[in-house]
């Protein structure tokens, strides 16, 4: 049952990954995904792990293979490595994490911050060698939804930040 629940959330995963990687990037990726779905059912489980490292020549403990299930969620379907790969690839913590992040310095609730009194928070608090730059702060606000008023709207700077810029726009 717990294996039935976990192939349905990877196949829930967020289809705008897709847009974080070159068509090249992705039909590599998927060829790979093909080597490590060895029973061909579309996810990556504990025995196709297994085969593959005893493809090549390895042969980790099960706990250690379990472990990295579990560090996924479960069978790994294709939207699902794919995601994980983008996380890994662009170093971003997940969405949720970013949103609550600027929710802390949002006191009103409003979904809005000044971007002055945030750039006072990211380049002046907390310990120095986390601070940015002013030059970072800028580079990191470019293309930001920022109104005329000077306020960011963060949740769609976070959406633009792990999803990229929507297609419309």
């Amino acid at each position: 049952m717990a294996d039935k629940k976990a192939k349905k959330a990877a196949q829930r995963a967020s289809s705008n990954v897709y847009s974080m990687f070159e068509q090249k990037q992705v039909q590599e990726f998927k060829e790979a995904f093909g080597l490590m779905d060895q029973d061909r059912d579309g996810s990556i489980s504990l025995d196709d792990l297994k085969e593959v490292y005893s493809s090549l020549g390895k042969a980790p403990k099960e706990s250690d293979l379990k472990q990295m299930l579990e560090e996924t969620g479960g069978p790994v379907n294709f939207t699902k490595l794919l995601t994980l790969f983008g996380d890994r690839l662009n170093g971003t913590d997940a969405e949720d994490i970013l949103m609550n992040a600027f929710k802390t310095f949002d006191d009103e609730g409003k979904g809005q911050l000044n971007r002055d009194n945030l750039r006072e928070l990211l380049t002046a608090m907390g310990k120095p060698t986390e601070r940015l730059s002013d030059v970072e702060f800028t580079q990191m606000l470019e293309g930001a939804p920022v109104d005329g008023k000077g306020l960011l709207d963060y949740a769609a700077f976070t959406k633009l930040i792990k999803r990229g810029k929507e297609e419309d726009e």
